[in-house]
């Protein structure tokens, strides 16, 4: 037999519960057990006027990134269109059923006014961390190191030469912000070269086509990770070249040992990380056995002897050819001392001319210059330690 027709009417009072009607599996409940804000407001307060409007709550708009964050939801847009909508979201951003969520403009206002002033963000990360120390899922012994490339928002047709540099009559946010990191590590500091193209849009987005595709303006966000349940620690961000990330990992080291007591002994990384200098900090500096591979550019393919093929003496400070001729520093007496380190932290050996005329593997060692050189770093001896690090168990099952 057919139902009755229903037609739907205002009913005059509802009986409903936003917390009967959020199931106790779904995951939002899974989340808010550990979600713990109460430190939010107390941060916060000396950033907001004592008279005025009230203004939203802080910890609204956090629990709202936090469920943008856990469902992908990128746009601030839909993020608010997405918890008026869902019930199990206003359960979580405790909103109720008549609540008003927030215009998405209130997110960029705050992000970068008041929560970039106070470090809001960096101040609950730390927080996370420190629930996972205390839930027993950070080691601290060994840690791994990566960046990843996040495309700006920037169109790639619209950026300017990097030698013309921006317009004089350009001005907005993101460029102030901009010129105020030019001398930053991160960003402006972090190498000499001037950048091909610019985006007068967000200037501070670096020229990359480090994905080998067609290049684009990124930036790069730096992790340091817990290799006992991949927990990140640590976050960075920079500008999206090499040099910056290199230094992104030195900063996040000393904070991790500065605000949670965390001192790894071994850290693991791709050879970007494995410059002479990053390699002579993690082992002189820091104590921490680099299992990184060695940037090494010394191997030859002509043939002809590389540097693997003599052999230093530590003691005397001379390098000694197969043929068991001696390769000095210095040849002579100088006058005036020279300097602890050359210019280019890169120590020369020189062979005698005499010895390389007369010897029989002349044509596979120097054949096209009087007499052979052997080009070694300041920082060899930490390069040679990750070198022998490298040859260990612990080391292959670092880079599995």
């Amino acid at each position: 037999m057919m139902g009755d027709r229903r037609i739907d009417q205002t009913a005059l009072f509802y009986e409903f519960s936003l917390e009967r009607h959020v199931p106790a599996d779904h995951m939002r409940r899974a989340i808010d057990r550990f979600v713990d804000l109460e430190g939010v407001r107390a941060h916060v307060a000396p950033f907001y006027s004592p008279i005025g409007r009230p203004s939203i709550d802080p910890e609204l708009l956090i629990r709202m990134l936090i469920v943008g964050y856990c469902f992908g939801i990128r746009s601030e847009r839909r993020l608010c269109e997405e918890v008026h909508l869902n019930l199990a979201y206003r359960w979580f951003c405790r909103l109720g059923l008549d609540g008003d969520v927030p215009d998405h403009s209130t997110f960029s206002k705050n992000r970068h006014g008041r929560f970039r002033e106070c470090d809001l963000l960096r101040q609950l990360f730390e927080t996370v961390v420190d629930r996972c120390m205390t839930e027993g899922l950070v080691g601290g012994e060994g840690f791994a190191a990566d960046a990843s490339l996040i495309a700006a928002d920037a169109n790639r047709q619209r950026g300017v030469s990097g030698d013309a540099g921006l317009p004089p009559e350009a001005a907005s946010r993101a460029i102030d912000e901009y010129l105020a990191v030019l001398d930053d590590a991160a960003f402006g500091g972090a190498t000499p070269v001037v950048p091909k193209f610019i985006s007068p849009a967000d200037p501070a987005a670096r020229w990359t086509a480090a994905d080998k595709g067609p290049a684009y303006f990124a930036y790069a966000t730096n992790y340091l990770i817990d290799l006992d349940h991949a927990v990140i620690v640590d976050v960075e961000a920079t500008t999206a070249i090499r040099q910056a990330q290199v230094g992104a990992v030195k900063t996040m080291i000393e904070r991790v040992t500065e605000r949670h007591g965390l001192r790894p002994g071994r850290i693991a990384a791709d050879t970007a990380y494995g410059s002479a200098e990053m390699l002579d900090w993690l082992v002189n500096n820091r104590r921490i056995e680099p299992h990184i591979p060695v940037i090494d550019k010394s191997a030859r393919d002509d043939g002809t002897l590389a540097r693997s093929d003599f052999t230093y003496d530590k003691a005397a400070d001379t390098y000694r050819c197969p043929a068991g001729k001696v390769l000095k520093r210095n040849r002579r007496d100088f006058s005036k001392p020279r300097p602890n380190a050359p210019p280019d932290d890169t120590w020369r050996y020189r062979a005698s001319k005499a010895d390389c005329d007369a010897c029989v593997l002349k044509s596979r060692c120097s054949p096209n210059t009087p007499a052979r050189k052997v080009t070694r770093s300041i920082y060899e001896d930490a390069r040679d330690h990750a070198r022998n690090i490298a040859m260990t168990d612990a080391y292959v099952t670092s880079r599995r």
